[in-house]
């Protein structure tokens, strides 16, 4: 997770660098059911309205519980499919936080109402997220079920009124960037303090659907979904319609962001499943705080980029372990199996002891890139679900090839395996 406000607020008033602090443990999101009243365009779980066999008991989630909390994780975020459908979902989200657990909760929204609010906020969340694809009309498509976007809104206001931090979670694709303003307006309007914009990461239905969530339309002239060269014969990112799109909801959320903070009314902007934002940050303060960039730059490298398999964990609906929520094609172990605490530290498994590589085993442009120490080779599942291979580079960087400190002539063609490999 990239924290805008944040690095945002550095510029702004600088603080002293610092040792680095590592977090005592993993944050572990933790799917603990996989029925969903709704079948979202991007979902990763591929969620349904029905039950779904061998899910964790409760005394077995308890029992994980106690592991995690030996283990130091610090944060549990209570997810699914649509978390509030799981009958005891109240009686685990209080034992976590009886725990000591920070906990937060995950949910579309349509099921928060005037029938369970009070036990939503007699739990004490420290976070209910809830997600919005749109306004009205583009909410309803993605969420295929007309009048979703009233039900979550409504969810939304009923926590903002118990005194709920809530939140609202986006994910961007080329058929929903137009309502990001629309967006950003709702959560002024409503007073919601926190706004996390998620690019599309290659899992479950967002990997079934990537071509028709990412693909571009270019006005006329305009390449195709393509990559163009620059003067210095490089890679041109920007020439390609998603990656243009992705660009401007980052100025926009970086300029809103810094709008409020100067207003004195901060708010809360994170970005998830694209870690080049902070390189992109980091060009964008080059030109507005020039005077702070070198500043931001030694935070941002503090901060060090994406963190699947070492500090961002997911537990299954099944107990199967995952490096994050997007790997569930991919399993560590089961914790009916063995502890959660020992298939974490377990490195035998190539992809985990790659993951926990410092310097990442990268190839291709992320090999390349000079801020590998910023971004940490981004998100490593969308080049294994392109390429087969983990380590290939990512295919949703969108930071230009002089941005990202390469030169590479286009006019050869290399694999992924060999660009920027010398």
């Amino acid at each position: 997770m990239f924290r805008i406000t944040q690095y945002m607020q550095e510029l702004l008033n600088p603080t002293p660098i610092g040792p680095k602090r590592n977090p005592p443990g993993p944050v572990v999101i933790w799917n603990l059911i996989r029925r969903c009243n709704l079948t979202c365009k991007h979902c990763y779980s591929i969620s349904a309205d029905k039950d779904f066999p061998g899910e964790l008991s409760t005394a077995e989630i308890y029992t994980v519980m106690d592991d995690l909390k030996q283990f130091r994780v610090p944060v549990l975020i209570l997810s699914g499919g649509e978390p509030l459908l799981r009958p005891d979902i109240f009686d685990i989200a209080k034992r976590a936080k009886d725990m000591g657990f920070y906990v937060g909760l995950s949910s579309n929204g349509t099921l928060i109402d005037e029938s369970n609010i009070d036990a939503i906020a007699a739990v004490g969340f420290d976070y209910v997220g809830v997600s919005l694809d749109g306004l009205n009309e583009t909410h309803d498509r993605f969420r295929r079920k007309e009048g979703a976007f009233d039900a979550s809104l409504a969810g939304i206001r009923l926590c903002i009124d118990a005194g709920i931090k809530v939140g609202l979670r986006f994910t961007l694709t080329q058929d929903n960037a137009h309502d990001l303003p629309g967006l950003l307006d709702l959560m002024e309007a409503e007073k919601v303090e926190k706004f996390y914009l998620s690019h599309l990461n290659y899992g479950g239905r967002g990997n079934r659907n990537r071509v028709s969530l990412t693909q571009g339309r270019p006005k006329s002239g305009e390449p195709l979904g393509g990559q163009r060269a620059t003067a210095g014969g490089g890679r041109d990112n920007s020439a390609d319609a998603h990656f243009a799109t992705t660009r401007q909801a980052m100025d926009l959320l970086f300029d809103t962001c810094l709008k409020h903070l100067k207003a004195g009314e901060p708010r809360e902007f994170v970005t998830g499943n694209n870690d080049a934002d902070g390189v992109y940050l980091l060009n964008w303060a080059r030109e507005r705080f020039p005077d702070k960039a070198e500043h931001l730059r030694q935070k941002l490298s503090q901060w060090g980029g994406n963190s699947s398999g070492v500090n961002i964990a997911n537990i299954d609906n099944l107990g199967n372990v995952h490096p994050d929520t997007f790997w569930w094609h991919y399993t560590l172990g089961n914790v009916r199996e063995r502890p959660f605490s020992e298939i974490w530290q377990d490195t035998r498994d190539p992809i985990m002891a790659g993951l926990k590589q410092h310097p990442r085993p990268l190839k291709g442009r992320c090999a390349a890139c000079a801020y590998q120490g910023i971004c940490g080779g981004n998100t490593r599942v969308r080049a294994h679900q392109m390429s087969g291979d983990p380590w290939a580079e990512d295919p949703g960087c969108y930071l230009d090839d002089d941005e990202i400190g390469l030169g590479i002539p286009i006019n050869i063609p290399l694999s992924l395996g060999e660009r920027g490999q010398g």
